[in-house]
């Protein structure tokens, strides 16, 4: 068990007082008993829980709180990092908790935060459920979404150009002559799902091209389930020339899908990727900073720690841009 202040007051034969004015470098203890007590704290091992000691003093955890909803993605260790960076030059701590896509487990990761007052909290909602995500049923404690824009409640929101950037990736599959695109998209329930599958079918509208809910598939939670959701498109009488996948692990799934099946289906995937660039067949990719996500997401959070009655009567909404990149020309 961890020692107590009691403990080393007990080791060094002086109060818990004295312990606690020693700890405080207060000059009022007198030489012998600091000595005692400094020898008793480093033969106990004894650390001061300074996160209990600050909320008795009404003051700071000094931790935000980062729930995400898929650890495995590498997307979300790049958000991770950029909140930590700009977490890092105020002297604040992370703690962030994986809800694996599941809106109850989110719900409880939540409110443990909010018990353990954490300073603030960025979260990625794993679906439009937001109503524990609101302020103002978690003490004032302020919440940052990243992601997805809030669904009935007062937060800021750091979003990426989800529709502009599945909307010029399907546009440049169609200038290179496919009339028939298949996607592999992400659950309707979440702000991503719906914006990417919007942006392709408003690409298709665009060009005159009809939308084909027979190379459609949606809500593939991994890679092997993309996979099987590329063969079913592929498999079919007339399949698609070229397929958009909506995230990486769709755009891996439908390439494997590809080489076993020895096609030569075009691939465009949101989300760049190591080693994108060396994949053997044409690859267009939606690229952006997932860093700058996290960094403005903790920008936004802090904020409103700093001037929780500044907060502004319409919440913020900060979109980050995207870029396409087309592997067979890297120059575009």
């Amino acid at each position: 068990m961890n020692p107590t202040m009691r403990d080393v007051a007990t080791y060094a034969r002086v109060s818990p007082m004295t312990v606690s004015r020693t700890l405080r470098d207060d000059p009022s203890v007198a030489p012998e008993k600091r000595t005692r007590v400094l020898e008793a704290v480093a033969a106990l091992g004894y650390r001061r829980n300074e996160a209990a000691r600050n909320l008795r003093l009404g003051g700071s955890t000094g931790l935000l709180g980062v729930v995400i909803t898929n650890i495995a993605n590498p997307f979300y260790a790049q958000l991770v990092l950029g909140i930590e960076a700009h977490a890092g030059r105020r002297g604040m701590r992370v703690v962030f908790a994986n809800s694996g896509e599941n809106t109850e487990n989110e719900r409880r990761l939540v409110h443990d935060f909010a018990a353990r007052r954490l300073d603030g909290i960025i979260a990625v909602p794993a679906a439009n459920e937001h109503d524990h995500l609101d302020p103002a049923a978690l003490a004032g404690i302020p919440v940052v979404l990243a992601a997805s824009p809030p669904h009935r409640i007062n937060a800021d929101a750091v979003l990426l150009d989800d529709f502009g950037g599945t909307y010029e990736a399907t546009t440049m599959l169609i200038a290179r002559g496919h009339t028939n695109i298949g996607f592999l998209g992400l659950p309707a329930a979440t702000w991503t799902g719906s914006e990417r599958y919007r942006g392709y079918v408003a690409a298709l509208e665009a060009a005159g091209l009809p939308v084909r809910d027979r190379v459609v598939r949606r809500d593939q939670p991994d890679v092997a389930a993309a996979v099987e959701a590329a063969r079913a498109i592929l498999d079919q009488p007339d399949p698609p020339t070229a397929i958009f996948a909506a995230n990486n692990r769709n755009t891996v799934g439908a390439y494997r899908a590809i080489r076993a099946g020895g096609t030569t289906t075009a691939l465009a995937g949101f989300d760049d990727f190591d080693f994108a660039d060396l994949l053997d067949l044409p690859l267009i990719v939606v690229s952006y900073d997932a860093r700058e996500i996290g960094r403005v997401a903790a920008e936004l959070v802090c904020a409103h720690i700093d001037e929780p009655a500044a907060t502004p009567a319409l919440p913020r909404r900060v979109i980050i841009p995207t870029k396409v990149i087309d592997y067979r020309n890297n120059d575009s």
